[in-house]
Formats: C-alpha cells, structure tokens, sequence
C-alpha cells in the first residue's frame, strides 16, 4: 500500500552501491590524493590573487566516450606542461547534463547511450575516468548537477560548477557550502547575473542541510561555508556579458554584496552566439581584457574536443569519434592554437609562437 502512494504504476526502484562501496572499488591512493590537493590549492591561490596565472577550464561539453576523453586528456597535459608558467589548465569532466526540457542525461546516468539508464555503471565508469585523468596529471573541473551523485567523485574534483538552470537552487547553494573545491555560479540563462551571486554569498556561509554520507544514510549536515566560490559569466538570451561593461557591472554587483571581484568568463553558450567557432574571438577580447590589467577575470571556459562541431545522438555505432554529441566544440588544433597565443600574450614573449612545442599525435 504505501509503495503504491508514493509512486506512480510502472515506476522501479533499483539499490545502487553506496559511495563507500565504490570507493573501495576505485580507491583514491595517498599519493593522488596529495596532487589533487595541490591542483585544488594552485586553484584557490588564482582565486586569491596570490599567483599571476590564470585559470583556463578546457574540454568537451560532456562526455560520452572515455577513450577520446582520455586521448584529449593526453594532449591536454603536455600542453598544460608547456603554458604552466601562465596558465593552470583543468579539463572540463563533465559526466552529467542538465537538460531544459528532455536528452540524453550524460554519461553517469546512460553510459550505453542507448536509454538503458545502466547507472550503476555510468557511476563507475564516471569514477575510474576521473581517477585516471588525475594519474595522468591533469586537474579535473566538472558541474555538480545532482547532489547525491556528486557523493561518488567529488575526491576527484579540483574545481567544481554550479550551472544556469541551478545557481538559483538552495539546495545546491547548501551542498557547496560543505565542500572543500573551489565552485563557481554561473549566471542564468536568461542572462540573470543576480541569482548567481545570492548563489555565492549564500554557500560562502554556514547552512544547516539533509545530505547523505558515504554509507547512503540521511545525515544533518552542518557546514562552515565555502570561502572559494565566484561568478561565472555564460551570457544569457543570446547576449554576451563577457565585454567590459558586463564584466564592470558584475564586478558592481559583487562588491555590493561584499563578495570577491573574481569573475570567470565562458567563451563557449550565449557568449559566443551557442557558435563554436566564434569562440577563439572571445578568447581574444577577454584575454586583451587581462592583458590590460582587469585582474579580476581569472580566467576562462572553453568548450573543446578533439575534432569540430556536434553530432546527432543517434545509435552508438553511428557516432563519429572525437564530436561532441551535445553542445558543439572547437576542435584541438584550434584549442592549442589559442591557447599558445593566451601564453604569448601573459609571458610577453612572441617567442612562445613560434617554439619547438610539437602537438600530441
């Protein structure tokens, strides 16, 4: 009787394995877990001005091939390797998806792509591809969309997003407020700056919350706050924010509310017109924003994968490799290209153009 008040005809509740049981699966080693650390703190350190580097958040829209996940994430690192000096590079690992209406959920909820909805495996194969990606020495960033899922990677994490459609959700705000990752709230998609902020400087102080702990219990959570968080800028109804008047205006709306000036902007969504390939003009003007002396953008988002554009979901055995299936990207020659240009322009030196550095195969 009660299953049936609680629960439309047809529905199913499937166990998943605890948070616990698939960290012991996948185990976080002492040694990864100090990098991690450090990723984090190189992370924090930008937020707090105590570097001259500047952040840049680098991968696919969403991921739904870990094999070209991970070959992306081999050319991520020697290039991370080379630009070190000025830019901390993060690989955008983004295994969930918000949808505005329906779609394909991301990989931790249908890793077959085929409606199978196998999450105990999406949740596994999400774990191990993150785990991997920071053996390889590259930073992991990712938007926290569901704040029970988060529970199996967020170790893995070294800075973390909270999207359009939920920087205005208290739940969410109450989630990051406990956790130890540098997250940003980005604007609204109708290009709300303000939802963002009371996002910020409400998970920058202590929340009382129901939240889970790694054995799957219902838990009061009691938190200290989340002193790393900032805006992100996405542009909003196919308007950009990311010029200097928009940067000028949210900066406002920081310090009226007495939070860090410290803004991030996305140069993929609204800010480039949802056109991939109008990205690397984004890129220009924002890092021409830097370059003049804005210290208060930290940084960048960048919707990249191995080759072009987007696909068609259709079957698994259809898909192209390397093309983003959701938003479209720009491809890796392209992301290299502008990013070199990023480290010309931070380390004053046209001679980092035209150096010896050789592309990953």
């Amino acid at each position: 009787m009660t299953s049936r008040l609680l629960h439309y005809p047809g529905t199913k509740c499937q166990p998943l394995p605890t948070p616990h049981d698939i960290k012991n699966e996948f185990p976080l080693k002492s040694e990864l877990y100090t990098k991690i650390e450090g990723f984090r703190q190189e992370i924090i350190d930008i937020l707090q001005k105590k570097t001259k580097k500047t952040l840049f958040i680098v991968g696919p829209c969403s991921i739904h091939d870990t094999t070209a996940a991970f070959e992306f994430a081999r050319k991520l690192k020697k290039l991370s390797d080379y630009v070190s000096d000025t830019i901390a590079l993060v690989m955008r690992v983004y295994c969930e998806k918000p949808r505005t209406v329906l779609g394909w959920k991301g990989l931790l909820y249908d890793p077959n792509l085929d409606n199978s909805n196998d999450i105990a495996k999406g949740i596994r194969m999400t774990r191990e591809l993150m785990l991997e990606i920071n053996r390889l020495g590259v930073a992991v960033g990712t938007e926290f969309l569901d704040p029970l899922t988060c529970h199996y990677y967020h170790d893995l994490v070294s800075w973390g997003c909270i999207g359009a459609r939920t920087s205005s959700s208290q739940i969410h705000r109450q989630f990051i407020s406990g956790l130890s990752i540098p997250v940003g709230f980005k604007n609204s998609t109708d290009g709300n700056i303000l939802n963002a902020v009371y996002g910020m400087n409400a998970a920058n102080h202590a929340q009382c919350h129901i939240g889970l702990d790694d054995y799957g219990r219902a838990c009061a959570m009691n938190t200290s706050g989340n002193p790393n968080t900032h805006l992100v800028l996405r542009g909003g109804e196919r308007r950009p924010n990311f010029n200097r008047p928009s940067v000028a205006y949210a900066l406002e709306l920081l310090a009226t509310h007495k939070l860090p000036l410290r803004v991030l902007i996305d140069c993929s969504h609204d800010n480039s017109g949802k056109d991939h390939e109008q990205q690397p003009e984004v890129v220009e003007q924002v890092v021409e924003q830097i370059c003049q002396g804005n210290e208060n953008i930290l940084g960048l988002v960048l919707e990249s994968y191995l080759n072009p554009g987007r696909q068609k979901h259709t079957s698994p055995s259809a898909l192209k490799y390397g093309i983003s299936i959701t938003d479209g990207c720009m491809d890796w020659n392209t992301t290299e290209e502008i990013i070199l240009r990023a480290h010309a322009r931070f380390s004053k030196s046209e001679a980092a153009l035209s150096s010896t550095f050789a592309s990953v195969d």
